[in-house]
């Protein structure tokens, strides 16, 4: 019976589903950079040691990693039928990597890691998902 489950499938535009990445995307790099300031705010040396290091992390994260994964996933989206079901925004690999990554978060958080250091990791990840998940609204 694919026809009655085919009416409950949720279904969007390409231009949604580069919407909705874009969004996931720009939304979990703005929750990472919040982290990572509130942690910064908190510690009472020189938050610039940390800052900069982020920043600079940023840049090369997003040029050399995560520019290339949006382009990637931009372009598969692309490729789709006229409405793909509205999970499709992201591969079907990426949900599995976004869990490790999940995961990873969870892990270095509740970690004895000191929260400045911590900083430079989601202050790095963070502006580089928010700078990757601009291309998406650019496409839209």
């Amino acid at each position: 019976m694919p026809g009655f489950f085919e009416r409950f499938r949720p279904h969007a535009s390409r231009k949604a589903l580069s919407l909705i990445a874009g969004t996931m995307w720009a939304g979990v790099g703005i929750m990472l950079t919040l982290r990572a300031v509130g942690w910064l705010r908190d510690y009472q040396g020189n938050v610039w040691l940390f800052a900069i290091p982020g920043l600079a992390a940023s840049l090369l994260i997003h040029h050399f990693g995560f520019m290339k994964m949006a382009d990637r996933n931009l372009d598969r989206i692309s490729h789709l039928p006229d409405r793909p079901c509205v999970f499709s925004f992201i591969s079907g690999k990426s949900y599995l990597i976004i869990a490790i990554m999940v995961s990873m978060g969870i892990g270095l958080r509740h970690s004895p890691v000191p929260r400045q250091y911590l900083s430079v990791v989601y202050l790095g990840i963070g502006l580089a998902l928010f700078l990757s998940g601009i291309r998406y609204f650019r496409k839209a």
